[in-house]
């Protein structure tokens, strides 16, 4: 798979780090601000403390 990407990413090999740089860090993004929240809200957290004793 990483190679049919790799051999599909137009440019010299430093284009191509820049752009699966790029894809990475948007991928993460994305991740972070819209699904994760999304996806919080389907999670129960359990509602526990620590006795301090």
């Amino acid at each position: 798979m990483y190679g049919a990407l790799w051999r599909v990413l137009p440019g010299p090999w430093w284009v191509r780090v820049l752009i699966l740089v790029v894809l990475a860090i948007l991928a993460v993004t994305a991740l972070v601000l819209w699904v994760f929240p999304w996806f919080d809200q389907f999670v129960a957290p359990t509602d526990s403390t620590v006795d301090g004793g």
